[in-house]
């Protein structure tokens, strides 16, 4: 389902009538039923509601949860069953951050991703995506929302920008608190700054080679990490918001000096924080995570230097949930191994 669905259904045009805003706050917040001061302009029109109980119905089953794996960290792993069956991975983070998918399966398949193993089985309504944060608010408060599930959200643009303007809207969720986060597409810096909501940006750059890239991520768009850098700091002029890089740090592939020396040189005095993430380590898979000993070495390298890097423990490590890994074990798929591209992933010379 689509959030513009729901607008068309109700004969919502423009400004959207105050039982539409209240229906659409409820249920995005995950507010309890009669939850606020009901005015008579809440309630809908005569006509419009057996329209409204069906909306509100076919809402309550957009998503359920199928799984749900704590962590010791207090983050905790939702296996989320979609009405048509499908399922998706949300993660309740700490300090109150949800991160959503807004792809079942994805297209640009990262070697090192149990996502990009599966390709792309089909995009993720707007509503469908909001009824992941619905879910985890159901559970605890949610302040921040990260789109960095499992997808790349450029590739489902529309549906993305529709739940992004829904979320810092009736859904309360502050705009810099709301992070997209994309390997890189043209469209996204063009899209993105026109939007009535501007959301916080990541961009997904784990190697500063243009042709380790390539191999790490074979079906990204062909940008230099330089210029995706430079198309990133263009964005945090226009929005005031730092820009987050995503480091998937894999040992003897991108965490060698030649790659800090070019961390260094690309962000060094950038209104920019790294996120450096240790490999989340697949059975059968040919990479390996840098101990946790060798990444904190990286982070306190990077700072020294005038890079702001925070060293992050990706949620689920503790309970194998790496992004794809819940679904994947649902699916009997657990034991993959490595597809011969991964194979040809090259160490820095």
């Amino acid at each position: 389902m689509q959030i513009r669905e729901i607008h068309e259904r109700l004969g919502a045009r423009g400004a959207l009538p105050c039982h539409v805003r209240r229906l659409l706050r409820r249920w995005s917040q995950a507010l309890p039923p009669g939850h606020g001061r009901l005015r008579p302009e809440d309630v809908p029109p005569q006509s419009a509601r057996a329209e409204f109980a069906a909306i509100e119905a076919e809402l309550a089953g957009l998503a359920t949860v199928a799984a749900e794996h704590p962590g010791e960290d207090g983050s905790a792993r939702l296996l989320v069953r979609l009405a048509d069956g499908q399922t998706v991975e949300s993660v309740l983070l700490p300090r109150d951050g949800v991160c959503v998918s807004s792809q079942v399966g994805c297209a640009v398949g990262c070697v090192f991703c149990m996502t990009g193993k599966s390709g792309l089985l089909r995009q993720v309504g707007s509503a469908e995506i909001v009824a992941q944060v619905a879910l985890a608010r159901a559970r605890r408060p949610v302040r921040k929302v990260v789109f960095m599930g499992m997808g790349e959200p450029a590739h489902n643009l529309d549906n993305v920008m529709e739940a992004i303007e829904l979320l810092g809207t009736v859904g309360g969720i502050g705009h810099k608190q709301l992070v997209f986060s994309t390997v890189g597409d043209e469209r996204v810096f063009e899209r993105l700054p026109q939007g009535p909501v501007k959301p916080a940006l990541a961009l997904s750059l784990h190697t500063t080679r243009p042709e380790l890239r390539a191999q790490l991520l074979p079906r990204a768009p062909r940008i230099d990490p330089a210029d995706l850098v430079e198309l990133g700091e263009r964005y945090a002029r226009a929005t005031g918001y730092p820009i987050q890089y995503q480091w998937t740090l894999i040992e003897g592939i991108n965490d060698g000096p030649d790659e800090l020396d070019g961390i260094v040189r690309l962000l060094a005095g950038k209104y920019a924080l790294m996120n450096l993430i240790p490999y989340n380590t697949v059975d059968g898979d040919a990479f390996r995570r840098p101990s946790w000993e060798r990444a904190a070495e990286i982070a306190r390298g990077l700072h020294r230097r005038g890079v702001l890097a925070k060293l992050r423990r990706s949620a689920g490590q503790d309970v194998e949930g790496g992004c794809g890994q819940l679904r994947a074990r649902m699916l009997g798929s657990e034991a993959t191994v490595a597809p011969p591209a991964r194979r040809r992933v090259s160490p820095p010379a």
